[in-house]
């Protein structure tokens, strides 16, 4: 059996891009930070998220059953921190610029990339949520580098290469 500290350090040195999940109801909006985000087909477009169960907005997604994910550019690292804090779900929305595309699921004005979904299915395995979401909509924005997180830090992707 693997054990759970060489899992998580190995898994620290998987390159991941930075997204900020959202959604919204009545009970107002609601946001976290993840790197488990990847596509899953382009017929028809969707993608997988992954989310703690034990994560307090959790029960959120689950009765929502929209969501977006917002690909943090180069200069956002600030926006994953205040999504990953102890800050109550509303005070998050107070950093950066929001809109909304087809599902209301709150999208951050400059991301890299926003994809707007439905969660069409929902899978448990241990202590996560997949969601397997159908992109209804996406933003994209004039920023052309990125933020990932690699050896439990942030770095910059997307520079130009000097000759």
């Amino acid at each position: 059996m693997v054990d759970v500290t060489d899992f998580r350090n190995a898994m620290s040195l998987l390159t991941g891009a930075v997204n900020v999940i959202t959604t919204t109801n009545e009970s107002g909006h609601h946001g976290f930070t993840a790197s488990s985000v990847c596509s899953v087909t382009d017929t028809p477009p969707t993608l997988l998220v992954c989310m703690n169960q034990s994560a307090r907005s959790h029960i959120h997604f689950i009765e929502n059953k929209i969501l977006s994910v917002n690909v943090l550019n180069a200069q956002q690292a600030h926006i994953s921190k205040i999504f990953s804090s102890k800050l109550e779900s509303e005070e998050r929305f107070e950093h950066g610029t929001w809109t909304t595309l087809k599902t209301g699921a709150p999208i951050l004005d400059d991301a890299l990339v926003s994809f707007d979904c439905q969660i069409e299915q929902v899978q448990t395995v241990g202590t996560h949520s997949i969601f397997i979401c159908r992109i209804v909509a996406i933003q994209h924005s004039q920023n052309d580098q990125g933020l990932v997180y690699f050896n439990r830090a942030y770095h910059q992707v997307g520079q130009p290469e000097f000759a």
